[in-house]
């Protein structure tokens, strides 16, 4: 049987490829006779660019940047040399997970360090840039992203301010003369499944800001600064761009794009299912295998288990899922396609443990779930395990 495994990160537990890897163990232990081709998934965010390396090939460049505090790090972009595509993750250089919980600072933190990946890419020779926009440890509109490519900014002064950071309510003045001219040379794609706008009770600050740091008492003058170099940016370019959908992506990054290039914004797990050949690789399959932390009717939202199901569904594939915990709503999720979710729990344990043991739960998981697809078919003799 052709097998495709095509699952989510686990977030906190297990990447895409780590996921992809334990249900491909269990398939070669259990079927001597599959086929099995596996394409990681993600939607933009952490995982992004394992998982278009792991389906089209290419390396990792590294490079120093900075961290959202300014610490020099280490951090990495897929590059696909065929084409000349760099795929940059705002998680890799202005990430959450660079952080420790005590170390959040809405104020400092910075996106420079992506906007440094970004340089660098260019300095390759980049024809296409596929940014994933996910995972930010900031909300400074996207400033700290564009000084390192050349924008500058001032306060009313007069004054060069270095490193806005939440700051912005400072910024009197936007500068784009000295912006990388190398950015209106490249095709620059938006990986993102986030659709709020800039501003507002669905924007940047009152949605994503708190998971950053922002304070609640803090919400109101974050959100007033943000307003504030929204208007100085609409002015300075000529168009206001708060509304337009993605810009509350990554702190506002995703507006400071939309108003200063032109830009393709597609969703994160659109433009993986085209970027990986999804659909070719589902001619002849028997099943696909996808999954995440947690698969529910919210699922339907632009989640990696329904976007894998509904390709499966267009090629009559069945899908199955797996997942770290099942929510309400699942009888949505079999209308588009999604034929089974299997929990990969086996026994009461702990959240903590269970995220420890992440990997370990979901080779049993899809061993288990084989053996009983191997049982239907016919095709299981001997002993049980």
């Amino acid at each position: 049987m052709k097998y495709i495994i095509a699952p989510d990160s686990f977030k906190g537990s297990i990447t895409s490829t780590e996921a992809a890897n334990a249900i491909g163990r269990a398939i070669e232990e259990m079927d001597e006779h599959a086929e099995i081709i596996k394409l990681p998934m993600a939607d933009g965010g952490e995982g992004t660019v394992d998982a278009v390396l792991l389906s089209r090939g290419g390396t990792e460049i590294t490079c120093q940047v900075e961290d959202p505090l300014g610490r020099n790090i280490s951090a990495s972009y897929g590059w696909i040399k065929e084409d000349r595509t760099a795929v940059i993750e705002t998680a890799a250089a202005s990430g959450l997970p660079l952080l420790k919980e005590k170390e959040l600072d809405p104020y400092l933190a910075s996106s420079y360090g992506t906007g440094q990946l970004i340089r660098d890419a260019l300095d390759k020779g980049a024809k296409t840039i596929i940014l994933g926009l996910g995972g930010s440890a900031t909300v400074d509109g996207g400033v700290g992203l564009f000084q390192a490519l050349g924008l500058r900014v001032y306060d009313e002064n007069g004054d060069k301010i270095e490193r806005a950071g939440g700051r912005l309510h400072r910024i009197a003045k936007v500068d784009t003369s000295l912006l990388e001219p190398r950015l209106n040379q490249v095709h620059i794609i938006v990986a993102s499944d986030v659709t709020n706008p800039l501003l507002g009770k669905n924007g940047a600050v009152a949605i994503f800001g708190p998971q950053k740091g922002v304070a609640p008492e803090q919400v109101d003058s974050f959100e007033a600064g943000m307003a504030s170099f929204a208007a100085v940016t609409a002015k300075t370019v000529q168009r206001n761009m708060v509304d337009e959908p993605g810009s509350g992506a990554a702190g506002g990054i995703g507006f400071l794009l939309h108003s200063l290039l032109t830009v393709e914004f597609r969703s994160g797990l659109d433009l993986m299912v085209e970027l990986s050949r999804l659909e070719d690789h589902l001619n002849g399959a028997g099943i696909v295998f996808t999954g995440e932390g947690k698969v529910d009717g919210q699922s339907l939202f632009g989640k990696v288990p329904v976007g894998v199901a509904r390709a499966a569904r267009r090629n009559n594939v069945p899908a199955v899922a797996f997942a770290g915990m099942i929510g309400d709503g699942l009888e949505r999720l079999q209308e588009e396609g999604l034929s089974a979710v299997v929990p990969i729990i086996d026994q009461p344990m702990t959240l903590q443990e269970a995220m420890i043991k992440g990997e370990t739960l979901l080779y049993k998981a899809a061993k288990r779930t084989i053996q009983l697809i191997l049982l239907h078919n016919g095709s299981l003799g001997g002993e049980t395990t």
